[in-house]
């Protein structure tokens, strides 16, 4: 910059404001010259607005006004182009024809495109040659090559150049990457990998049983790879159907018709398989279907019987006789063995044993006699089974029906509570009555009702209805002459044979009133049991219950007393056992026991019950005879002791009989070892072998300790 007021003397000075200034641009204060301190970058900024003025150095004072300016950037080809995307995805479908877009990429520079050609892209292929192509200006990405196969190569990978300049030497340039991926379309057709399958099949595999499975293989993927499967000829498409299995693209063969070994044990099937989406681009590949040979072997197994009818339906009238054949089932051994075959009877459909059966040809004959009142239906069940394998059996439901005969008499319907007045008039209507029969005729039922003999009180009126009218035949009854009639009724059916019974009324001579109800009778025709209600019941079964709740009581409370004993001690011997906690005097001491008690037992009590036990039998209490005054004690107690001892009532059955006397010494000397241990003489112990094989061992243990001695 430079102003017409400076000299060239430096009395002015310069100075710049604006973008940049005193940082990006600075300004030489005497000259005016504007230099950048750094590199500038278009792309940051395109242009600077700076403002300059020249002042005074000495009074800082403005010369000119201010001026402002613009410094613009210039454009350089400093950067290179750049995708948004460092590896794009794309696919494109197979087979497509020669040109077909696959995807467009786009690069951008950053350098000014109004400027030169530093911004003019070019698009150009590095990798993917010769299957696809870019367009240089608009970089889209085509197909080169036509009918490329997905079954043969599935991804490519394209490296796409972007170039500025033009495309000129000395530019820039960026890549990227484009995977491209061939989608599958529909130009395989399915095929079958054997002309012939093999499958085999038992002959006793129900209707529905999956044979085996066809698979037809397709070079294509989802949907353009599914098949249907249909069986289009053969001797057995009447005999097995075919399923397609979609998740797994399998045709299931299965059995339609039961199969049986003896009649065919080989079919043959021509099943196809098609794919369900045809794409008509591609008809000229072909048709998209194949086929193949099925043969289906049928395997022979031991069958069990099978019977000429699904079930069995026979009449019988309830009147034949024992051992009478109802009818016959029929059953054959399907397999080309034909084994012979044993008929039974299922029990569990004949409990009361009614029928059997014979073994050998299936013919049903009654057991028992039949009555169709008492079931009118009998529903059996019939096996058949191989005599060679029983396991091998069938069932076959027989339905027997049983024809009525006209073997019940009719009788009343109900009982009938029946009554006269006494002021009755002749004529005069006192009951109506029916009848009712078991029987079931095919032509219904038809009663006819009369007496039994002339009655001069009652009469009978057949309605010609089933029912009839009892009428009085005179005038007036008394109830004090008679209170009770006994009327008989004679009821007869009209099937044959002719069934009758005869039923007898019992009518009451009642008083009644002007109207004809009955006020009292002076006796009952039936006297009925008065019902109870349940309150009464619930009532009755409570005091039961508390009376015996009483008695139990009662008998626990009487048994735990008897258990109590008669003598508490603070030892817990026998009840018997008195314990006195003082001393006596001794011998000497004839102040605490009185001999005299000894010697007179009549002052003792008389002989009481024990109360702790219960004794077997018992014994009359035996009055002992005293003893005199000069009988010495000893003889006095042995006396005691032989009683007691032939007494079988006396203890000790369960006590303890104590005598305080002493006596004598035993005449047999001590066995004791510790007296024998003092003893300077030896004993002879040899006897002891004579005592039995009780004394054995003792005699060893002695007698062999003295032999040991005499030897050493």
């Amino acid at each position: 910059l430079h102003s017409d007021q400076d000299k060239g003397d430096g009395s002015l000075k310069y100075i710049l404001s604006g973008d940049g200034a005193g940082t990006l641009f600075i300004i030489d204060e005497k000259t005016g010259d504007i230099h950048a301190t750094r590199r500038i970058d278009r792309e940051e900024k395109a242009f600077y607005t700076l403002r300059a003025q020249a002042i005074n150095r000495r009074t800082l004072r403005p010369v000119e006004p201010e001026s402002e300016f613009v410094i613009k950037i210039h454009d350089i080809n400093d950067n290179e182009p750049t995708f948004p995307e460092k590896i794009y995805t794309a696919s494109v479908p197979e087979m497509s024809v020669v040109g077909t877009s696959v995807v467009q990429v786009t690069a951008t520079d950053a350098d000014d495109p109004s400027y030169g050609n530093s911004a003019r892209i070019i698009y150009s292929i590095l990798q993917g040659q010769p299957y696809f192509s870019v367009e240089p200006e608009t970089g889209i990405i085509r197909t080169a090559l036509p009918n490329m196969n997905r079954e043969n190569r599935e991804q490519y990978q394209v490296v796409i150049q972007a170039k500025d300049m033009g495309g000129q030497m000395g530019g820039l340039s960026g890549t990227t990457t484009v995977n491209i991926t061939l989608t599958d379309v529909n130009d395989n057709p399915p095929r079958f990998p054997q002309s012939t399958i093999h499958l085999r099949i038992p002959e006793s595999s129900p209707v529905g049983t999956a044979i085996g499975s066809v698979k037809a293989t397709d070079a294509d993927t989802g949907k353009n790879a599914e098949v249907e499967y249909r069986i289009i000829d053969g001797d057995g498409t009447d005999m097995f159907d075919i399923v397609t299995q979609k998740d797994t693209q399998e045709g299931i063969i299965t059995v339609r018709k039961p199969l049986d070994y003896e009649m065919r044990r080989l079919y043959t099937l021509k099943v196809e398989a098609e794919n369900t989406h045809v794409d008509p681009r591609f008809y000229y590949l072909g048709p998209f279907k194949d086929s193949t040979i099925v043969k289906i072997s049928v395997e022979d197994v031991d069958e069990p019987p099978v019977f000429s009818r699904s079930s069995y339906l026979f009449e019988v009238h309830e009147d034949i006789e024992l051992g009478t054949i109802i009818g016959t089932v029929m059953a054959r051994d399907p397999d080309s063995a034909s084994s012979p075959i044993r008929f039974s009877l299922d029990r569990h459909t004949d409990l009361d044993r009614i029928f059997n059966i014979h073994s050998g040809n299936g013919s049903i004959y009654t057991s028992k006699p039949l009555d169709r009142e008492l079931s009118q239906w009998h529903n059996l069940s019939v096996i058949a089974a191989e005599i060679n394998n029983p396991k091998d059996a069938t069932r076959v439901p027989v339905y027997v029906r049983i024809l009525d005969v006209n073997d019940n008499a009719p009788q009343f319907a109900v009982f009938y509570d029946t009554f006269v007045c006494e002021n009755a008039r002749a004529g005069q209507l006192i009951q109506t009555i029916s009848a009712v029969d078991k029987d079931d005729p095919l032509g219904g039922q038809k009663f006819f009702f009369s007496l039994a003999a002339v009655n001069p009180n009652f009469t009978v009126q057949d309605n010609e209805d089933n029912t009839a009218r009892i009428l009085t035949r005179r005038n007036g009854f008394s109830r004090h002459e008679i209170s009770t009639y006994l009327l008989p009724v004679v009821i007869s059916d009209n099937d044959y044979p002719i069934q009758s019974s005869t039923g007898t009324l019992t009518i009451r001579v009642c008083a009644c009133d002007s109207r004809g109800n009955m006020q009292s009778c002076s006796a009952e025709a039936l006297l009925l049991p008065a019902g109870l209600s349940t309150g009464a019941l619930v009532a009755i079964l409570l005091c039961i219950i508390i009376l015996l709740v009483i008695v139990v009581l009662f008998a626990a409370l009487k048994r735990q007393r008897k258990k109590e004993p008669l003598i508490l001690s603070k030892e817990d011997i026998r009840d018997n056992i008195v314990s006195y906690n003082d001393e006596g005097g001794g011998e000497e001491d004839t102040q605490a026991f009185d001999i005299g008690t000894l010697r007179n037992p009549a002052a003792i009590e008389d002989k009481k019950l024990r109360r702790d036990i219960i004794p077997e039998t018992l014994f009359v209490s035996r009055r002992t005879p005293s003893a005199p005054d000069n009988t010495d004690v000893r003889d006095f107690i042995n006396q005691r002791l032989k009683e007691h001892d032939t007494d079988p009532s006396a203890p000790p059955y369960d006590s303890l009989a104590t005598y305080a006397y002493e006596g004598n010494d035993s005449i047999a000397e001590s066995l004791s070892s510790l007296e024998s241990g003092t003893t300077e003489g030896d004993q002879n112990y040899d006897y002891l072998r004579e005592w039995g094989p009780r004394f054995n061992k003792l005699a060893e243990m002695y007698g062999g300790g003295e032999s040991d001695k005499d030897t050493s």
